[in-house]
């Protein structure tokens, strides 16, 4: 027999199309992770008297290392999420209970920086409540369990999804929920950068805070400009396919890609490259390919075209134009291979994601690829036709049935559900 708690989400007919709009699919596939945080927050905190909230994951979709130097982004928020049901307390005190992980406990009037914590989900949500601290906006406590389906590795900012609910838990319960997306994701990155202690840009926290597909420019890293994308490619399936490959080498691959981007910028008297005028470049770049390395040059051409392909991939969508979409994906992770060239290191000493994109092409269906992300290792994304016949098994025959995530995208960023 039916509990009250199942009726509620059985028989909640805007719990459903909730499931529907934010996650695309059945809500019999998602009711067994809010009836779990619902047991979980009884028996730990002795109340079901919660609210839902969720912050997803994101994908790149066109805009591949253009962010550091100024550039434009295309990317999107997806239908993985972190999940957390929450209850306000009134001690201050921040307890977070996540399956599978001890309990974290913060003290919002004890947010000191502690180098031990570096790494770790508590520097997180310290960092989160310390930006909001120093911006004068106001904190509390609140006690919270929480699921997550944001593969980790996988290169959809886990990190950046689990902050972006912290930020969003503390603008609904004390900030009347007036702060806008891009102030979470700048009090997110600033956790990362500051307690987490990994460098990051804007780009994940962004995509996360904001939902739906969006064109990020970041000329002006304070006030980035963000102009919303109408998707409707229903016909579309995407993957994030993790190729394998070890990260923790090569540090000095992922460094160099700023540094001879720079390197090109002093050449015309700036800092970055998108402080170069796009006419400019086009007029004076051969004069200066003698003065820096091939590579160098090679990659800031892909900044410069990177950067159109954004801005025309946006038009597509807005037209509906998918195969100019499509075809943009696909220049665009050639451009990443040959140009900005990171899909292959050698200190990495294999060539997964070079073999991953030679071999998706080859599958019936698959109709647009590229590297996702940093590069090097990691993974690519794959766009193919709506249920195509054989895709989905043929690339977990690929690669793996662990390492191929079918996902769709959000409409909504962090949010409070319900």
């Amino acid at each position: 027999m039916a509990t009250d708690k199942e009726k509620f989400f059985e028989n909640n007919l805007a719990f459903e199309r909730m499931c529907d709009d934010v996650y695309g699919m059945p809500s019999s596939v998602q009711k067994p992770r809010f009836l779990e945080l619902l047991e979980m927050h009884e028996e730990i905190f002795g109340t079901d008297e919660v609210n839902f909230y969720s912050s997803p994951g994101r994908i790149e979709i066109v805009g591949n290392h253009t962010d550091h130097n100024g550039g434009k982004v295309l990317c999107a928020a997806i239908n993985f999420d972190t999940l957390a049901s929450v209850s306000p307390r009134k001690d201050g005190i921040i307890e977070v209970k996540s399956k599978g992980y001890p309990m974290l406990r913060v003290d919002t009037s004890k947010v000191n920086f502690m180098a031990s914590e570096i790494g770790t989900s508590t520097a997180l949500i310290k960092g989160v409540v310390d930006y909001f601290l120093h911006t004068n906006k106001k904190v509390g406590g609140f006690s919270a369990c929480m699921t997550s389906s944001v593969p980790k590795g996988s290169g959809v900012s886990s990190s950046s999804s689990f902050e972006l609910v912290i930020a969003e838990i503390l603008n609904v319960l004390y900030n009347d929920e007036a702060l806008d997306a891009i102030y979470k994701a700048k009090a997110s990155q600033y956790a990362e950068n500051t307690f987490f202690g990994k460098p990051c840009g804007l780009m994940d926290q962004s995509a996360i805070a904001l939902g739906g597909v969006n064109l990020i420019d970041f000329a002006d890293f304070e006030n980035p400009v963000v102009e919303r994308a109408n998707w409707a490619f229903k016909d579309l399936d995407i993957y994030v396919i993790a190729t394998g490959g070890d990260h923790s080498n090569l540090t000095d691959d992922y460094a160099a890609i700023p540094y001879e981007m720079k390197e090109v910028a002093t050449l015309f008297g700036v800092k970055l490259l998108h402080e170069i005028p796009r006419e400019k470049w086009e007029d004076e770049k051969y004069f200066i390919k003698d003065k820096v390395s091939e590579r160098a040059y090679l990659r800031a051409e892909h900044f410069f075209e990177e950067n159109t392909r954004v801005e025309d991939a946006v038009k597509a969508i807005d037209n509906r134009d998918e195969r100019a979409f499509l075809d943009i994906v696909n220049e665009s992770g050639l451009s990443s291979r040959y140009k900005l060239q990171n899909t292959y290191s050698p200190a990495g000493k294999n060539k997964n994601l070079e073999n991953a994109l030679d071999r998706v092409v080859k599958i019936d269906g698959v109709v647009a690829s590229r590297v996702h992300g940093g590069g090097f290792a990691g993974t690519i994304l794959v766009f193919a036709r709506k249920n195509a016949f054989g895709v989905n098994a043929a690339l977990n025959v690929m690669f793996g049935e662990h390492n191929v995530f079918k996902m769709a995208i959000r409409p909504c960023g962090a949010v409070k559900l319900f």
